[in-house]
């Protein structure tokens, strides 16, 4: 059963950090970032590795690799992306159409399929202009609606207004929203999940929220709560699955901060 103290204890750690410098950022998001980028990714892509995306985001580079480019290039995109999404969330700009685009384009530079998008004429960073089937419930907006999809949905989110002791979940609530219907509209023709990722992390941040990680392991529940909203436009199966997922994210560092210690490991005669 979830526990309540440790999902507002996350909250209050966040908020204590503090943070006003991309270098304070930084510092508090430095396994954070590399994590979020591993497991976004291998939602997405099998072939993905923490090793790689580690050696990505502390080298620029990988050694030995014999997969696909794509994976390690998919990767690199993460974190040029992280890097260009730092001043814009000290800053706390807003969720506009254009960062939405441009978020698109980092994240899916060089990972178009040729036959498949490019030939179609679809583009990193342009709202799709065919239709493609979304899931068994063939979800997503026409070509001709996105953009209005899309910023109805930031309209949305810029009236937003909470506060007080209640405000850090309504406002995941509000970033549950925002996931579940950016995925629904499905507006790019490819790379919706790790956009859709990104963008909510980048919400609940500027808005004083800690982002949280969706674990690959976890991603039969994450889909499956997506699914309800798309059926029957049920919020409360992701938006649970996110109170659980912050609390994950930040268990250690909680920890950590409670002065609790590693649960002491059996020794070698205890073994025998």
């Amino acid at each position: 059963m979830r526990s309540e103290s440790t999902y507002h204890k996350a909250v209050l750690l966040w908020k204590g950090f503090a943070i006003e410098t991309a270098a304070s950022l930084k510092q508090h998001l430095d396994s954070f970032r590399v994590l979020f980028a591993y497991h976004s990714g291998k939602i997405e892509n099998e072939a993905v590795t923490y090793n790689d995306t580690r050696e990505i985001f502390h080298n620029d580079k990988v050694s030995s690799f014999t997969g696909n480019i794509r994976t390690l290039i998919e990767q690199q995109n993460q974190k040029t992306c992280y890097e260009f999404l730092v001043p814009k969330i000290l800053n706390k700009e807003p969720v506009t159409r254009d960062l939405v685009k441009e978020t698109h384009a980092i994240l899916t530079a060089g990972t178009y399929d040729e036959r498949r998008y490019i030939e179609r004429g679809e583009r990193p960073g342009e709202f799709k202009k065919h239709d493609y089937v979304t899931g068994m419930l063939e979800v997503g907006s026409s070509p001709g609606e996105v953009a209005q999809d899309i910023d109805s949905l930031l309209s949305e989110l810029a009236d937003l207004n909470v506060s007080g002791e209640t405000g850090a979940e309504k406002l995941l609530k509000a970033g549950a929203y925002f996931h579940a219907r950016f995925e629904y509209i499905h507006p790019f023709a490819d790379g919706n999940g790790r956009v859709g990722r990104t963008l909510l992390n980048y919400f609940l941040m500027i808005n004083g929220h800690p982002p949280l990680i969706v674990y690959e392991e976890d991603r039969s529940q994450y889909f499956d709560s997506l699914r309800s909203y798309d059926k029957d436009e049920d919020l409360e199966p992701l938006f649970q699955f996110f109170l659980a997922s912050t609390e994950k994210t930040w268990a250690n560092a909680i920890a950590r901060k409670d002065g609790d210690r590693t649960p002491e490991r059996k020794g070698l005669h205890s073994l025998l």
